[in-house]
């Protein structure tokens, strides 16, 4: 039997399982807001996309300054406590958690992805106040009820629970199956929850082909949609005003800029 320290070979598995050779989502994203977990392959196709359409950069600065919007909001002024977050992407700064947790110290947080380099720094997303709690699930996107069922070891599902899904939807190829992901995990909320959601979105000539191009250079495909498509996830729910607006409009604290990202919030009755 081996006497390896199991932490540590885990630790190895999941380095195993980290594909430097293609670009990746969440390390290209990473790359675009500035942050230092990326590879020269995402940097390659990120200084590629840029020459193509340098307006993603703004895309992904501002989708990030909305989930501090939005978070703050249903902190401060909704009273909600917990936040479940899926496809959180690498930790940079001020993560669903921080905001939270700034707001409202007893805020409970459950992130969730199964990229294995986001796992490989999940620590980093495991800091929480005394108060509060963090948890991070390896799970898919693609079977719900089991994230929800894992989420309720951390979240009381039977009281209202904000779902955070930033910059995911776009991986999902086919709207309808998206659609129902998400539908299906609003069914596992109670009445009173919230639902997050911003995407890139097919609003211009310069997004459709810059996201032409990431889809091109090996990574996992993400298909930007039209507004309608967006809005249509929150079918079912009352919008938060302003509705479904660029992520730059929602509940603006600075000059407004135009972007191809769409976002909103929206209540579950």
């Amino acid at each position: 039997m081996s006497d390896q320290d199991p932490q540590l070979a885990a630790a190895a598995e999941i380095r195993a399982r980290i594909d430097t050779t293609k670009p990746h989502s969440a390390r290209f994203w990473n790359y675009f807001v500035g942050g230092k977990d990326n590879y020269e392959v995402d940097r390659e196709i990120g200084d590629q996309i840029k020459e193509i359409f340098p307006g993603l950069v703004d895309v992904a600065r501002t989708s990030r300054q909305f989930l501090g919007r939005a978070v703050r909001h249903l902190a401060g002024e909704q009273g909600v406590r917990q936040f479940l977050d899926i496809g959180t992407g690498l930790p940079t700064a001020d993560n669903t958690h921080e905001v939270a947790q700034r707001v409202a110290p007893d805020s409970r947080i459950v992130y969730v992805d199964n990229d294995p380099m986001v796992l490989a720094h999940a620590r980093a997303l495991l800091t929480s106040t005394p108060e509060g709690e963090t948890a991070y699930i390896d799970a898919d996107f693609y079977e719900p009820e089991e994230i929800l069922k894992t989420a309720a070891s951390t979240l009381d599902l039977s009281q209202p629970v904000a779902l955070m899904i930033l910059n995911t939807l776009g991986h999902v190829a086919d709207y309808e199956q998206a659609r129902s992901l998400v539908s299906r995990l609003m069914a596992g909320l109670p009445s009173g929850s919230y639902l997050v959601i911003s995407d890139s979105t097919a609003t211009s000539e310069g997004m459709i082909a810059a996201s032409n191009a990431y889809n091109e250079s090996g990574a996992v495909p993400y298909y930007v949609r039209s507004v309608e498509e967006i809005a249509g996830f929150f079918d079912g729910l009352e919008l938060v005003e302003p509705g479904v607006v660029q992520v730059t409009e929602w509940r603006p604290e600075s000059d407004v800029s135009v972007v191809d990202a769409y976002g909103a919030v929206g209540r579950k009755p």
